[in-house]
């Protein structure tokens, strides 16, 4: 079986299939969104978002299925192909972020239930909480930290994952 490798970007190149793959997360997991500032929001990562953070991808026989974004401490973006929700995927990449790249906080849209549950049960905790998001959308936001030292990450079919 194939494992799942966790590699930074290669750069502007690979900005495409990110977005693909952020579109795929969003359309499942974002209903609360609205199209027009889904399409915002779209427009601006591989111009803005993308390059402002440390950015990492999580492939799998070659072919990107999810990525990560850290800057300063805060991991400002995890997203993951839909078809690939719930593989082990997400943790793997969440702990590579925690223990390589220093992450310690997290922003997670109220109405994302999924979310919040997934970082909470990987040792994170609500510390605060604001009524939009940061470009003033009426997306409240839930500030989270971690609270134990790191999240174990979870094995990913029989070949498990590896940073590379």
């Amino acid at each position: 079986m194939s494992e799942v490798k966790i590699r930074p970007t290669v750069g502007v190149a690979e900005y495409p299939e990110l977005v693909k793959i952020w579109r795929s997360s969003v359309d499942a997991s974002h209903d609360f969104l609205s199209e027009q500032d889904r399409d915002a929001i779209e427009s601006k990562l591989a111009s803005d978002y993308f390059p402002a953070v440390d950015l990492w991808v999580a492939e799998l026989d070659g072919q990107p299925i999810g990525f990560s974004g850290v800057a300063d401490g805060n991991l400002e973006m995890l997203f993951i192909a839909a078809a690939e929700r719930g593989t082990g995927v997400g943790s793997a990449l969440l702990a590579h972020a925690v223990r390589e790249l220093g992450a310690i906080a997290v922003d997670v849209n109220e109405q994302n239930q999924q979310a919040t549950a997934f970082y909470l049960n990987r040792g994170f905790e609500v510390t605060g909480r604001s009524d939009t998001d940061e470009a003033g959308r009426p997306y409240p936001l839930l500030h989270l930290k971690i609270s134990r030292a790191r999240p174990r990450p979870s094995r990913r079919r029989s070949g498990g994952w590896r940073q590379q």
